[in-house]
């Protein structure tokens, strides 16, 4: 690989519009670009050339077959399943930061890319290359915060590793896979986290201002399937927020906090990673694991026996509720009053989709919204960027979608060009 002069290695708590001026206007500061990787960025980046399905081939033989694959991807199994010992200060029970500790203590990798806080924060992530188990337990817990973790890939090179794990987000790991071939590595173990509506640790720290009665003691908070977001305070108590109470008109709408780039993604469930570690499919309080490849069934394996199962569930439908969306798409409604929100938000609690369900409904939603975007803002990307299993798994509200946006959902064919000589 042609190796060029890295950038000094810095982490930034600037607000997206500064931290990527300069750079496409579909970027995720995936670290590409500001490491010496940066010649490959045009055969990487999944916002120049979504990869997913020739990856998919090489990972697996074979890409994804109809059904929950359409949006869960390609796995071989699903766990519900929580630590026995809970991780203390991690956001669940720490599964991922164990997961990675036990790598290293094992010997089986020499380094671990990984995500920490940067000094004197919560969630402005700082990437780093960790070498002790210590290390990773120590930046237990999420940022939800744009990251350029592949910066990281210059340290590993320098410091002569070819064993390692990544823990990282479906645009990283979309990019590691597609230069995969070029990094020397020996072994390289993917640990995929669910990723969507991410944002810079500014406007991270606008949204937690409008949502929570004290953003200055939220420790963690994550969208959960009760459709609410859930607010863990210093002190130890859980505030919770209706999703529908979200006043995102006070935040400036989607795009005024959430990165073109991740309002055009199509890999929440990260399905590149040898494992997908999350919680959306899973009970309430629960995470489920996804194995994907040979290697996500090694490292299953490695952390089984510090784990506690429970079973997948599924209870609603979310088919009615998905055409309806479609159409707030097109429309937006107003934020409606206190007391309206009040009995929808029952509603969603008491017959709205669960566990897998609950996943299925959300991934469509990102989906469709991202498929919105694309069209809406750069439609000259579409090609390049969705691949053709979105259209797939939205199949079946093709029908509303053109009754809705007056086009199909499945772009046309490209009219063959006759030479006439």
């Amino acid at each position: 690989m042609a190796v060029v002069a890295a950038e000094p290695f810095h982490i930034t708590l600037e607000a997206q519009h500064v931290r990527l001026k300069g750079r496409p206007k579909l970027c995720s500061d995936c670290g590409v670009c500001s490491s010496s990787a940066r010649p490959l960025m045009a055969r990487s980046c999944v916002f120049v050339h979504n990869q997913s399905e020739q990856i998919e081939l090489q990972l697996h033989g074979r890409n994804r077959r109809d059904g929950d694959e359409l949006v869960l991807g390609v796995h071989r199994a699903i766990h519900v399943a929580r630590m026995a010992q809970p991780v203390a200060g991690a956001q669940w029970s720490g599964i991922v930061s164990s997961l990675g500790a036990l790598l290293l203590e094992r010997g089986i990798v020499d380094g671990v890319i990984a995500t920490r806080a940067v000094p004197g924060t919560r969630y402005a992530p700082q990437p780093f290359l960790a070498r002790t188990p210590a290390e990773i337990l120590e930046s237990r817990g999420n940022k939800p915060c744009i990251s350029p973790n592949l910066e990281m890939l210059d340290e590993v090179r320098a410091a002569g590793l070819k064993r390692i794990a990544f823990i990282g987000v479906g645009c990283h790991v979309h990019a590691l896979r597609a230069m995969q071939a070029e990094l020397g590595l020996e072994k390289l173990y993917v640990i995929g986290i669910p990723c969507t509506d991410n944002t810079t640790y500014p406007d991270l720290m606008r949204f937690l201002k409008v949502v929570s009665r004290s953003p200055e003691t939220v420790v963690h908070h994550e969208f959960m399937q009760d459709f609410r977001v859930w607010l863990t305070h210093e002190d130890g108590s859980i505030e919770k927020v209706n999703f529908i109470d979200l006043d995102v008109g006070e935040l400036g709408g989607q795009t005024a906090i959430f990165p073109s780039a991740c309002l055009s993604c199509f890999d929440y469930q990260n399905t590149l990673s040898d494992i997908t570690i999350g919680y959306l499919g899973a009970p309430l309080g629960w995470q489920w694991l996804l194995v994907r490849t040979e290697l996500g069934e090694e490292l299953f394996e490695l952390i089984r026996p510090f784990l506690t199962f429970s079973e997948l569930m599924e209870r609603g439908n979310r088919r009615a509720g998905m055409r309806a969306y479609i159409r707030m798409l097109k429309n937006p409604p107003k934020r409606p009053p206190a007391m309206v929100r009040t009995m929808v938000a029952g509603l969603q609690r008491w017959r709205g989709p669960k566990g897998v369900e609950f996943a299925r409904s959300v991934i469509e939603m990102k989906l469709l919204r991202n498929l919105q975007f694309v069209r809406e803002r750069f439609p000259k990307l579409e090609r390049r960027i969705i691949p053709a299993h979105v259209y797939r798994a939205l199949a079946p509200y093709a029908d509303a979608y053109e009754q809705t946006f007056g086009r199909p959902l499945a772009p046309q064919e490209e009219p063959v060009q006759i030479s006439r000589r």
